[in-house]
C-alpha cells in the first residue's frame, strides 16, 4: 500500500467474503478460492487512487470439520501474507421444519456480515478514513449505508464491485458507480501456493482449491 499524496484518492477496500466465495463457487472457480484480497483490490482499484486499507468480512465456518479447515488455513495464510484486517461476524444455528418428514433441524446460517459492513464503512466515512469506498459485494442490504454515506458525505465515493454471479439492481443504482469482477480479476489475485508463517509453520493451497 503506497504513500498518500494530494493528487491520490484514499480507497479503502470493504469485502463482503461470503458474497465473494459463493459467487466463484457458483462459477465453477474453485481454483481461484486462495485468494489474495489485497491484490484483487489493488488491481481493480480505481485511476488516480491509492489503496490505505482492505477490511475482509466473514465467519468462521463450524461444520463440517474439512471446510472449516480449509477457511481456517485461508485466513490464516491472509492474516500471514496480507495487511488485510479480517472482521467477524458469526454463524447461528436456526431450526427448520420438514413438512415432508415432520422433523425438526438445525442449520447453520452466517449472521452479522452485512451489518459490520455498515457499521464500519459509516465509522470509517464519519472519520474521514478515505475518499473512496470499493464494495466488493451484490448484497442489496448494504443499499441503505451505501446511500446514507453518499446523502451525508457528498464529498465522497462508494464504487460497488460486483463479484461473479452476483448483482443488485439497488446497489448499482445507490452507487456513485460498479463494475463486475472477472475471472481473469481472480486469475491474477492468487496467492502463493505455499506461505511460511513466522513461526515456520507452511500453509498450504488446499488440494481441493486447485
Amino acid at each position: 500500500m503506497d504513500t498518500v499524496n494530494l493528487t491520490t484518492k484514499r480507497v479503502i477496500a470493504y469485502v463482503d467474503g461470503f458474497n465473494l466465495f459463493f459467487g466463484m463457487k457458483e462459477s465453477g472457480w474453485q481454483q481461484f478460492y486462495w485468494l489474495n484480497v489485497c491484490q484483487l483490490a489493488e488491481n481493480i482499484l480505481p485511476p488516480n487512487s491509492v489503496l490505505t486499507a482492505v477490511k475482509y468480512f466473514t465467519a468462521r465456518v463450524v461444520s463440517p470439520d474439512d471446510k472449516r479447515k480449509r477457511q481456517g488455513s485461508y485466513l490464516e495464510a491472509l492474516q500471514a501474507q496480507t495487511q488485510c484486517v479480517i472482521i467477524h461476524g458469526k454463524y447461528q444455528l436456526e431450526e427448520n421444519y420438514c413438512r415432508s418428514c415432520f422433523s425438526h433441524y438445525s442449520v447453520p446460517k452466517e449472521k452479522m456480515t452485512d451489518v459490520n459492513i455498515a457499521v464500519t464503512m459509516m465509522e470509517d466515512a464519519f472519520l474521514s478514513r478515505f475518499d473512496i469506498a470499493l464494495l466488493v459485494s451484490g448484497d442489496s442490504d448494504l443499499t441503505p449505508p451505501v446511500s446514507s454515506v453518499l446523502r451525508i458525505f457528498p464529498e465522497k465515493s462508494v464504487i460497488v464491485a460486483f463479484p461473479p454471479r452476483r448483482f443488485s439492481a439497488d446497489l448499482k443504482t445507490a452507487a456513485s458507480g460498479s463494475f463486475n469482477i472477472t475471472r481473469v480479476n481472480l486469475r491474477d489475485s492468487q496467492l502463493p501456493d505455499e506461505i511460511t508463517k513466522s513461526d515456520g509453520y507452511v500453509l498450504r493451497r488446499p488440494s481441493k482449491w486447485r
